[in-house]
């Protein structure tokens, strides 16, 4: 793919009725594009899992799929209140996720460790105005 591919997407706070169609819609890009299913797999968890965070810790924001003849990336930008603590939210188990989320079955903290185990680079930058995750999978 030498021309590349981007699309973003609106990831709306609160909005648990929609969670799972984003990561679905990329899904499907990727295997109408013909990318290896392991890859697509791999790429599908970190998306619902970014997109749950969206949805759940965030106020709203965008991810982005960016496609180029040797890699995805995935950019999830949201407005605040970020993540106060980077280091404890990568541990597994670790949840800032009220009960109330947690009762519908979310918030379990897995989804940070889990995006990181499914991409090939991660980066996370956050702040009090929000969080900037980027996702990068190789595919060459």
């Amino acid at each position: 793919m030498s021309s590349g591919y981007k699309e973003s997407f609106s990831i709306v706070a609160g909005d648990f009725a929609s969670a799972g169609e984003v990561s679905a819609r990329i899904k499907i890009i990727l295997r109408m594009i013909g990318i290896d299913p392991a890859i697509i797999r791999r790429v599908s968890i970190a998306a619902y899992e970014a997109e749950l965070n969206m949805i759940i810790h965030s106020f709203g924001g965008e991810m982005t799929l960016k496609i180029d003849s040797g890699s995805i990336h995935i950019d999830c930008v949201d407005t605040g209140p970020g993540i106060e603590d980077i280091e404890m939210a990568m541990k597994e188990g670790f949840s800032t996720a009220s009960p109330d989320i947690q009762m519908m079955g979310f918030g379990a903290g897995m989804g940070l460790p889990n995006i990181k185990k499914n991409s090939d680079e991660m980066e996370i930058r956050s702040d009090p105005g929000g969080t900037h995750l980027h996702l990068k999978f190789n595919i060459v």
